[in-house]
């Protein structure tokens, strides 16, 4: 089986410094990959790069066979790759159903006359993404919020709505970035069921997550990044019996089970 995400001899330098290093990385389609490491190990540079807000110095990146490096973010959006970032990035005037749907403007914009004079093939459009996006919000849990201003919402509440409007793009792959941060138990324990029942609909997922926890629990493959390069790669039982993990990333052996 071919990667979904294909990664290969990607470097991105900043000035005089090498934020990724030659990494090659391949997600598999169905998979959960996380990404994880230290502040400043290179993990988001790498989202970006996957996501056409940076372009790299070197090497290439290949979704579902196409090379995407260097292009914009919007095409790469429209060949099914969305994401979440970790600062949730809400428009908080807007209701929940409003945000959900943004996420759908380049799947349904009918131009600039469409937009401006609410053509009637528009008002249909319109519909019929409202309808999808209510759909979107019940098994998320958030049906019954649709109509609230996303600034009445709690933070776990508000992350859920950011990975609804990813949905509405209807990725095959989502990047999550710390989906789990500033989470309690209780809502990190829905995380884990909604990013699961995801998988199970057939979306694919690279994740960014400090909640190593989490991690362990969730994820089929997990890739190590130190100073940008990538010191080890394996299934979560292996990395939590790599002493150069465990050391430099983990902390003092012990069980994530």
């Amino acid at each position: 089986m071919d990667a979904l995400l294909a990664i290969e001899g990607l470097s991105v330098v900043f000035g005089g410094l090498r934020a990724v290093d030659k990494l090659d990385l391949a997600v598999m389609p169905g998979s959960i990959h996380a990404l994880i490491g230290p502040n400043g190990a290179g993990k988001t540079t790498v989202l970006n790069v996957i996501s056409g807000f940076y372009k790299p110095t070197e090497g290439t990146v290949r979704f579902d066979g196409v090379p995407i490096h260097g292009k914009v973010s919007s095409w790469i959006s429209r060949l099914g790759l969305g994401r979440t970032f970790q600062n949730v990035r809400l428009f908080k005037a807007l209701t929940v159903l409003e945000n959900v749907q943004i996420g759908m403007y380049s799947r349904i914009n009918d131009g600039v006359i469409g937009t401006i004079f609410h053509t009637p093939r528009f008002r249909k459009m319109n519909r019929q993404a409202q309808e999808e996006c209510l759909d979107l919000l019940r098994p998320v849990g958030l049906q019954d919020k649709a109509y609230f201003k996303a600034s009445n919402l709690s933070y776990g509440q508000q992350k859920v709505v950011e990975i609804a409007r990813a949905l509405a793009q209807k990725p095959k792959m989502l990047l999550l970035d710390e989906p789990a941060a500033g989470l309690n138990a209780t809502e990190t324990a829905e995380l884990i069921k909604l990013v699961r029942s995801l998988v199970g609909q057939g979306i694919t997922i690279l994740l960014i997550e400090h909640n190593m926890r989490f991690v362990m629990n969730l994820s089929d493959r997990i890739t190590v990044l130190n100073f940008g390069k990538k010191v080890a790669e394996g299934t979560p039982a292996e990395i939590q019996v790599d002493e150069g993990v465990i050391e430099a990333y983990l902390g003092k052996r012990r069980a994530y089970a």
